[in-house]
């Protein structure tokens, strides 16, 4: 089986490396273009485009793939690249860009997909991200036959994991993703036998995972405890929950319900701090900040964090303005 890899980020790279490990010949990968990071805004290759190059993959970064976009020049060269690459399959993972339907109907057996969630819930850019902030108790891997919708094509396989409470979008990511290269390995070589059982999604149970957005990470204090103890670990390590105290802008990073101190304060208020936590009043309830980040600092407890940073009952966060 010749197999075309489309990802960017390290959700994708598992995948690629489980399909390099199993052998199947990758004559093309396709990834983002290198984007400015770091302090000090260089371009840097994405996780998906390093490991091609460890390992002597061919890489196209288009730019789009619409042959009457922006970009034809990059659409034409990505579609002479596909075509010379004579695969049976595309397989995809969080790569970035629309497919169009030239590129759909390229590959002898189309564009598999790996989806991080159970469709047709989740739906779109941010399943974990929105999976964690709903409250879901569960998750999984969706592998699906990828047509012109929003992940809206025919499911191939499926896997469910139960989503623990402690779990932040980087660690549910990792899970996810070592169950996305396995199940994508095993349909593939359904595929390769004509084994494979496509299932149409229901109307039923849709829901959409909007793209994340930096101003979604500013805490509401006004909110329930519960709401924001999820959209902390949601936004954990992009783009990461921020309020504002004395001056500067905090991240938060880890944190729990609290149950012994009573949110008799205005929402935002800081109702004690010490070595075990900050607790704060919430809209609803009450929050034990664990862990935080001061600006151009590194993460750190709650009781190293208090060290540097004299945070004294009655103090306030507050919502940072967008």
């Amino acid at each position: 089986m010749r197999v075309i890899f489309a990802g960017t980020p390290d959700f994708a790279r598992v995948a690629l490396e489980r399909l390099h490990g199993a052998g199947f010949t990758i004559p093309l990968v396709l990834t983002q273009p290198d984007r400015p990071a770091g302090r000090g805004l260089k371009l840097q290759a994405s996780p998906v485009k390093r490991f091609a190059l460890e390992h002597a993959l061919p890489v196209a970064q288009p730019r789009s793939l619409r042959l009457d976009g922006k970009y034809p020049e990059d659409a034409q060269a990505a579609q002479a690249a596909i075509d010379a690459a004579a695969a049976d399959l595309m397989v995809v993972a969080a790569y970035g860009l629309i497919l169009p339907q030239w590129v759909l109907q390229s590959p002898r057996l189309g564009c598999l997909n790996i989806h991080a969630s159970l469709l047709p819930r989740w739906r779109g850019a941010a399943p974990i991200h929105r999976a964690i902030e709903a409250g879901d108790r569960e998750t999984g891997v969706t592998i699906m036959q990828m047509d012109a919708g929003l992940d809206t094509g025919e499911m191939l396989l499926a896997q469910r994991i139960p989503i623990a409470a402690d779990d932040t979008t980087g660690s549910l990511q990792d899970k996810l993703a070592a169950l996305g290269g396995r199940l994508v390995i095993e349909a593939i070589e359904l595929a390769a036998r004509g084994a494979l059982k496509p299932i149409k999604q229901g109307d039923t149970g849709v829901t959409y995972a909007r793209k994340i957005d930096k101003a979604e990470a500013a805490v509401d204090w006004g909110q329930p405890a519960e709401l924001i103890e999820r959209r902390i670990r949601a936004f954990d390590p992009m783009p990461g929950a921020s309020a504002a105290i004395a001056g500067e802008t905090v991240k938060l990073w880890r944190c729990q319900l609290e149950t012994t101190v009573p949110a008799d304060g205005a929402a935002g208020t800081v109702l004690r701090a010490d070595a075990a936590g900050v607790v704060v009043a919430c809209g609803r309830g009450a929050l034990r900040l664990t862990e935080l980040q001061r600006p151009g600092g590194k993460r750190l407890a709650v009781a190293d964090f208090l060290r540097g940073f004299d945070l004294k009952p009655g103090m306030a966060f507050e919502r940072l303005s967008a």
